[in-house]
């Protein structure tokens, strides 16, 4: 069975496990998972609920920052998703932000079943200085990503390219370029889902037998 297909079946199974403030209430850190991250208003729990298949698993709301929480989302035993906070545009206090900046940064840099980062970008402004950030991050940490520039279907076919380009063109001058990956993505028209569930599963080890599949 091909991974895309596997790992859809699999999400569609996630379930919300609980939301913690601090990675202390995280679970037990093993098994794998894989983090998702993006501005407050790049459209971060949207994807996710598209990729599982799921209206409201991940909480949305058209105020940008809603995700304050560390949420984690159960597929199986071994096998989890991370919802982070988002950054850069809530309306929340400096105090609140600098938290959840802390905890993102303690949970990249420990984290140890961390196993990949998808990154939403919004494709009409990418590579916004976090995301930069980030993104060195994950080529310094040897780390694997996956930028998806969501809202593609807002832009002309040519725009949406020329921002493809832009983001390609950054990850090349990472010394890991080949574990960083990006792809244009449209939540509303579930347009790039085929090739994000093969990342993930390929991520997550789906189809393999000795992973518990």
């Amino acid at each position: 069975m091909e991974l895309s297909i596997l790992a859809q079946q699999a999400l569609n199974k996630a379930k919300f496990y609980k939301s913690t403030p601090t990675i202390q209430g995280l679970p037990s850190d093993a098994g794998m998972e894989v983090a998702f991250a993006g501005r407050s208003n790049s459209g971060k729990s949207t994807i996710l609920n598209t990729l599982c298949g799921r209206r409201a698993l991940a909480r949305t709301s058209k105020t940008p920052g809603r995700t304050q929480h560390l949420v984690v989302f159960e597929i199986d035993e071994s096998r989890r998703l991370i919802d982070l906070p988002g950054f850069g545009y809530a309306k929340v206090s400096h105090k609140m932000k600098a938290g959840w900046k802390r905890e993102i940064s303690k949970y990249l840099n420990y984290r140890k079943s961390l196993v990949g980062l998808v990154l939403v970008m919004d494709s009409r402004h990418v590579l916004e200085p976090l995301e930069v950030d980030l993104l060195s991050w994950c080529d310094e940490a040897n780390l694997q990503a996956y930028v998806l520039l969501n809202k593609a279907d807002k832009l002309t076919k040519n725009a949406s390219s020329l921002a493809l380009r832009e983001v390609r063109e950054h990850i090349t001058t990472f010394s890991n370029s080949e574990k960083i990956d990006a792809h244009l993505f449209s939540a509303k028209k579930k347009h790039g889902c085929e090739h994000a569930w093969a990342t993930i599963a390929t991520w997550l080890c789906f189809g393999n037998t000795d992973a518990g599949i």
